[in-house]
């Protein structure tokens, strides 16, 4: 099984925007829920990018962008703890004692490792992946392909965990089953319940056996 991280594991979603707003406001600039929409899922060079161009700020290197949003993303698990989603670090040890598990996000490599050390489930993972290790961020498939094989499994065998359109879109993409746990925080875009392959509430309701894998 694969889960992905903010949203699923960690109520973290929100920290994100408030992080770009808080961004947006330094340099004179707004952030909005389309400009929220435009980056789901994106990797870190694709959500600078796109973040340099809908603020106007040509002049800044996407770089600097990038190494901004993401300290202050990991100064906030080092001061606050993660906002652990209820079940969560539950349904992955109980899960993870039945079969390889691993995370497959959008987020940073910093911002992953800090969200899972503070979870205290590093440990549980065969395999953490970050869409700054593929070429294309979801809703392309290269994330959970690259995971699958770290794990050992064929991707036609492999469980999906998501909670945005995006991610569902690249599980469905990569040949695996998708589960969808709708975040409440930030609630999935159109379409997410359509295309994945069941719909739960939350996460602690996670079954091996309920779930057949895509295969």
């Amino acid at each position: 099984m694969i889960f992905d991280l903010d949203g699923v594991l960690v109520d973290a979603e929100i920290w994100w925007d408030e992080v770009r707003i808080d961004f947006a406001e330094r340099h004179g600039r707004t952030w909005t829920e389309a400009d929220r929409a435009a980056i789901m899922g994106a990797n870190s060079f694709g959500w600078s990018t796109t973040m340099r161009e809908r603020l106007d700020l040509g002049d800044l290197p996407c770089e600097t962008i990038e190494d901004e949003v993401v300290d202050a993303m990991v100064e906030r698990y080092r001061a606050e703890g993660a906002p652990i989603i209820r079940d969560a670090v539950e349904t992955v040890r109980r899960i993870g004692a039945s079969v390889p598990v691993g995370v497959a996000s959008s987020g940073h490599p910093a911002v992953i490792a800090a969200a899972l050390e503070s979870l205290g489930i590093v440990e549980v993972f065969a395999a953490v992946v970050s869409s700054d290790e593929v070429p294309l961020g979801k809703p392309a498939p290269d994330v959970y392909l690259l995971a699958a094989d770290r794990i050992g499994a064929a991707p036609g065998t492999c469980l999906v965990v998501e909670d945005s359109l995006n991610g569902v879109l690249a599980g469905r993409a990569a040949g695996m089953t998708v589960v969808l746990i709708p975040n409440l925080a930030i609630p999935p875009a159109p379409g997410a319940r359509e295309a994945a392959s069941f719909v739960l509430d939350r996460i602690g309701r996670l079954d091996l056996e309920a779930l057949p894998s895509a295969g």
